[in-house]
């Protein structure tokens, strides 16, 4: 597709940034009924950090980190993330950045891949990311139906920019995805990406955890194939869209069954367009 540059698929790995990792988590909870071994906490959150800028629509990376500090979560999926996209964003490498500042391991996942601006500038890419505090075992750059924002004449066709990053969460193997789906009215492309995204989740074994902007409500009907394979985590949480005045809850953390929710709820911050959302887990260790 004119101007949309699909980037290599399988693990991306010149998008991949491996930092740092923070201490762990609390002491292991109870065993989900059942279950011989114990299962593992686990707080994971998602973010839609708005390319780093906040309500006031002013670039402040050092706000969007002191936001996601305060998550203190072990996985966060972040989506709008600028590399090198332009000057919304002075031209950082958000991802790069982000985790330097909280000390976590990354994986970029991009959406679009774009040629410089300049003869001397790097590639500009978009997309969604995963940081963890957890060792990484793999990642992948799935891709789902899009329809591009960077094309005149978009047509809907697979495209990347579905992250799939597994974690070692103290011997569970836990596959953690973060994606964004489509923004407009029409749902015909989310419903596509729903059934693009189940047909990944299909093929992972072990405990799953989706989390994203899916740019719908839980009752949405495009979303309700979804449920069949995950729940969400947070059915009683606030709204998380627009930051300033909520009226939609469409940042969610979803589960597959065999992971137990010990609570859940929507944060405020001033660092972005939208609220994180973060949610403590019980991770069966048995997963692989």
């Amino acid at each position: 597709m004119p101007g949309f540059r699909r980037p290599a698929r399988a693990t991306a790995v010149l998008a991949t940034v491996l930092l740092a990792v923070a201490a762990p988590a609390t002491a292991a909870a109870a065993g989900a009924p059942g279950s011989r071994a114990p299962a593992v906490p686990l707080r994971v959150a998602t973010y839609n950090i708005h390319a780093g800028a906040g309500q006031d629509q002013v670039f402040d990376l050092d706000r969007t980190a002191a936001a996601l500090r305060a998550l203190d979560a072990d996985v966060i999926g972040l989506q709008e993330v600028d590399v090198h996209w332009g000057a919304r964003s002075e031209f950082a490498d958000e991802a790069r950045a982000l985790a330097e500042k909280l000390r976590m391991r990354v994986f970029f996942a991009p959406i679009y891949d774009l040629d410089p601006a300049g003869p001397d500038g790097e590639r500009r890419q978009y997309g969604v990311a995963v940081l963890s505090r957890h060792r990484v075992l793999h990642v992948e750059n799935h891709e789902i139906t899009r329809l591009s924002t960077q094309s005149p004449d978009p047509v809907p066709a697979p495209a990347p920019g579905f992250a799939e990053v597994v974690v070692d969460v103290r011997g569970a193997r836990v596959h953690v995805y973060s994606t964004h789906l489509d923004h407009r009215a029409d749902p015909s492309v989310r419903s596509a990406q729903v059934a693009d995204m189940l047909a990944v989740l299909s093929a992972d074994h072990g405990p799953k955890v989706l989390v994203g902007d899916f740019n719908a409500e839980p009752g949405a009907p495009e979303l309700a194939p979804l449920w069949q394979a995950v729940r969400d985590a947070a059915p009683h949480g606030g709204a998380t869209y627009p930051a300033a005045a909520p009226v939609k809850r469409i940042d969610l953390v979803t589960v597959s069954p065999g992971i137990r929710v010990r609570g859940a709820r929507t944060m405020v911050t001033e660092a972005s367009d939208h609220l994180p959302v973060v949610a403590e887990l019980r991770v069966p260790r048995r997963g692989r």
